[in-house]
C-alpha cells in the first residue's frame, strides 16, 4: 500500500461523513460471496452493505481478492454463491440491467488512447443510450467543468494522465448511474491532481451517488464513509476509520492496514 499523502489533503468540499444519507436501505447488498477458481477461494463469505450516498472503501493488498469482488458487483464476473443485489438488479439473473445501471471506472482502461476528448464523450455517450440532444449538452458541460474545452479535438494520447482520469470519471457519470465503481483512480498521478480528484468524487456523493472505490493510498481511506479491509479472501475489518483507528490503536489508516496485513498468508 503507498502512504504518499496529498498535499492540503483535505478536499475543499464538506468531509465524506457528511455526505453520507440518512437512507438506510442498500443499494449495495452482499450476503456470503464465494468466488473460487478451481480449488482457490478468491472471495470468502464476503458479508456488507453500502447506502446511498456513502463513499465505501474497498481496500486491501494485491491477491486480496477486492478486484474480483468488484468484478462480480459490476456484472462482469459471476460468483459461485451467494447473495448479491446491486441498485436493485439481481447479480445472477439481471447482469446486463447492472452494468447499464453503473459507472465504472477502471485505472488500466477507461478511455480510447486513439480518439480525440470529443470523440471519447460522445462514443460512451452512445453505449450509454443517450440522445444527440444530450450528449451535446452533457459535452458542453463537461468540458467547461474540467477546463478541457482548448483540447477537445486532442488525442486522449497526448493528455496528461490526470486529465485522463477525471475525463474518466466523469464520462462514468455521462447517464446519470446510481453508483459508481472505481478502481484504483488516482494511481500515478500527482498529490495535487489526487486532491481535485477526489473532489469530484465528494461532489458526486453529494448528489446522492453512491461511491466504490478501491485505493492504494492509505490517506485516501480517511476520506472515506466507511473502509472495508480485505486479508486472504476475507473482510478482516470494515468501519469507519476512525472507528478502525480507535480499534487498533492506529494513528492513521496505514497503521491500521499494516497490523491486518502482517495476518496475510497468501503470496500473490
Amino acid at each position: 500500500m503507498k502512504q504518499g499523502k496529498i498535499e492540503n489533503s483535505e478536499p475543499d468540499t464538506v468531509t465524506a461523513t457528511e455526505n453520507l444519507s440518512a437512507e438506510r436501505t442498500p443499494v449495495i447488498s452482499v450476503k456470503n460471496l464465494v468466488k473460487k477458481f478451481g480449488n482457490f477461494v478468491a472471495n470468502d463469505h464476503l458479508t456488507f452493505d453500502v447506502f446511498k450516498g456513502e463513499i465505501f472503501g474497498f481496500l486491501g493488498a494485491n491477491g486480496a481478492g477486492k478486484t474480483t469482488a468488484m468484478r462480480i458487483l459490476c456484472g462482469l464476473s459471476s460468483p459461485t454463491s451467494g447473495e448479491l443485489m446491486v441498485s436493485g438488479y439481481d447479480v445472477y439473473k439481471q447482469a446486463e440491467l447492472i452494468k447499464r445501471n453503473i459507472g465504472y471506472m477502471s485505472q488500466k482502461f477507461s478511455l480510447y488512447e486513439d480518439m480525440t476528448v470529443a470523440e471519447n464523450i460522445r462514443f460512451y455517450a452512445g453505449i450509454y443510450g443517450l440522445s444527440v440532444r444530450q450528449r451535446k449538452g452533457k459535452e458542453h458541460v463537461m468540458l467547461q467543468k474540467l477546463n478541457l474545452e482548448s483540447v477537445r479535438d486532442k488525442l486522449i494520447a497526448s493528455l496528461p494522465l490526470g486529465w485522463k482520469q477525471k475525463l474518466a470519471f466523469s464520462i462514468a457519470l455521462l447517464h446519470d448511474p446510481k453508483i459508481i465503481f472505481l478502481d484504483e483512480p488516482t494511481g500515478g498521478v500527482d498529490p495535487i491532481t489526487r486532491r481535485q480528484f477526489w473532489d469530484l468524487i465528494y461532489e458526486a456523493a453529494a448528489e446522492g451517488k453512491t461511491i466504490f472505490v478501491t485505493t492504494h493510498y492509505m490517506d485516501e481511506a480517511e476520506y472515506c464513509n466507511r473502509v472495508s479491509i480485505m486479508v486472504d479472501g476475507r473482510i478482516a475489518a470494515l468501519d469507519t476509520p476512525d472507528a478502525l483507528k480507535k480499534q487498533f490503536n492506529a494513528d492513521d489508516m496505514n497503521g491500521v492496514f499494516l497490523q491486518l496485513a502482517r495476518s496475510a498468508t497468501r503470496t500473490d
